[in-house]
C-alpha cells in the first residue's frame, strides 16, 4: 500500500479529490453542487492496485464505493490556464475513492474518511494520446451489477477547470493524481463483494472487499 512499484506512473506526492462534481450525486446526498470545485486529499498509502483487497476498517460504519476518472499529472505547473491543461496531463486511470461514509458526515472535514489504507484503488493508467477525451465515461460495478455509469459532460467542472483551479492553489507535480468526482449510484460495499471501476477505452480496476483485523474505532470521550 502506498508502494511505488504500483506502476512506473504511479507514484503520487498528492492526491487531490473533487467533491460532489456531478450534479445528481450532490442531490443524491442531500448536498448541493458547491460554487467552487470542492477539494480534498487522499494519502499516497490509501494506493492498491487492481486485484488487492480493500479492507473495511472494524466500527467505521458504512463503506461506500465511488468510480472516477482520474489524471496522471505529466509536468509541473502552477498557474496553469484552461485553455492549455491538457498538456499537463500524461494519463488517464480508473479509481475508487472509496469512503468511510459515515465519519464523512460525522466530521468536519473528510481526512479521516477518505483516508485509511486501502481506500485508492488504481488501474494502469493509459498515455493520454491514447484516449478519445470527449468520450470519457466511468461505470462502476458491483458484483457484476452496474451500479454507476455516467459521461464526464455530466461533471459540473469539467477537467481543464480542475486542473487550473487546483494550479492556483498548490503546484502540481509530475506523478500527482487528480481524481475528479463521483456520479450518482454511490452505495455501500460488505466483505466479500468484488467492486470494478470502468472507464470504457481506457481500462478498469477490480477490488474485492475484505473485513480489515482489529479492534473496533475508538470512540472519544465526550468533554
Amino acid at each position: 500500500m502506498g508502494d511505488n512499484s504500483l506502476h512506473p506512473h504511479l507514484a503520487p506526492g498528492k492526491i487531490v479529490c473533487v467533491g460532489r462534481n456531478y450534479r445528481a450525486h450532490a442531490s443524491e446526498l442531500g448536498n448541493d453542487v458547491p460554487q467552487e470545485p470542492l477539494l480534498f486529499l487522499k494519502p499516497p498509502s490509501s494506493l492498491i492496485p487492481g486485484g488487492e483487497s480493500i479492507l473495511q476498517p472494524p466500527g467505521v460504519g458504512r463503506v461506500d464505493f465511488e468510480g472516477e476518472v482520474a489524471f496522471v499529472v505529466g509536468r509541473r505547473g502552477r498557474l496553469i490556464r484552461e485553455e492549455e491543461a491538457w498538456t499537463f496531463v500524461s494519463h488517464v486511470v480508473p479509481a475508487n475513492d472509496v469512503t468511510a461514509r459515515d465519519l464523512q458526515r460525522s466530521d468536519a472535514q473528510w481526512t479521516r474518511a477518505k483516508g485509511f489504507d486501502t481506500f485508492c484503488a488504481v488501474g494502469t493508467p493509459v498515455p493520454l494520446e491514447q484516449v478519445d477525451l470527449d468520450g470519457l465515461r466511468v461505470r462502476t460495478r458491483v458484483n457484476g451489477e452496474i451500479r454507476q455509469d455516467a459521461p464526464i459532460s455530466d461533471m459540473a467542472f469539467p477537467p481543464p477547470v480542475l486542473l487550473s483551479y487546483i494550479s492556483r492553489i498548490m503546484t502540481l507535480e509530475p506523478g500527482d493524481l487528480i481524481l475528479t468526482g463521483t456520479p450518482e449510484g454511490v452505495g455501500p460495499l460488505v466483505p466479500w463483494d468484488e467492486v470494478e471501476v470502468e472507464i470504457p477505452g481506457v481500462g478498469a480496476v477490480m477490488n474485492p472487499v475484505r473485513a480489515a483485523p482489529g479492534a473496533p474505532w475508538p470512540r472519544p470521550r465526550p468533554r
